[in-house]
């Protein structure tokens, strides 16, 4: 995972780190790891807002990666730490589609935790 603005203490990103390796391995554990048991994903899919609890959100993946795993790329934009708390901004680059992901972390009982995330999906428009 790049970053690209100036470097922050690994502590922050372990839970982004996670949250990665949930996603290239499709292993639904990493996402535990990486969120507050009370965190929801939010979003628009199809058409609809969405609001997944966590458990409902982990239900999507299925243990085994994408099968265009080797051509996805995921960059961490910028990471601001606030005290206790922090935000930070991921693209990712899912075949023809383009994910913006925001996070909000906040940091319990000695460590950093994903407590909430929203997203917005470029979707590749379709050719004429």
């Amino acid at each position: 995972m790049e970053i690209v603005n100036a470097p922050v203490d690994e502590a922050v990103l372990r839970p982004l780190d996670a949250y990665v390796r949930g996603h290239s391995t499709g292993d639904p554990l990493h996402f535990r790891d990486a969120f507050l048991p009370s965190a929801h994903i939010e979003g628009i899919r199809d058409g609809a807002f969405v609001s997944w609890p966590l458990d409902d959100y982990c239900a999507l993946f299925n243990g085994s990666p994408a099968p265009d795993e080797k051509d996805r790329v995921r960059r961490l934009e910028v990471v601001e730490v606030h005290g206790t708390v922090a935000t930070a901004t991921m693209t990712l680059i899912h075949g023809p589609d383009t994910f913006t992901d925001v996070f909000l972390l906040v940091l319990v009982d000695g460590a950093w935790k994903i407590a909430n995330k929203v997203y917005h999906r470029h979707a590749q428009a379709a050719a004429a």
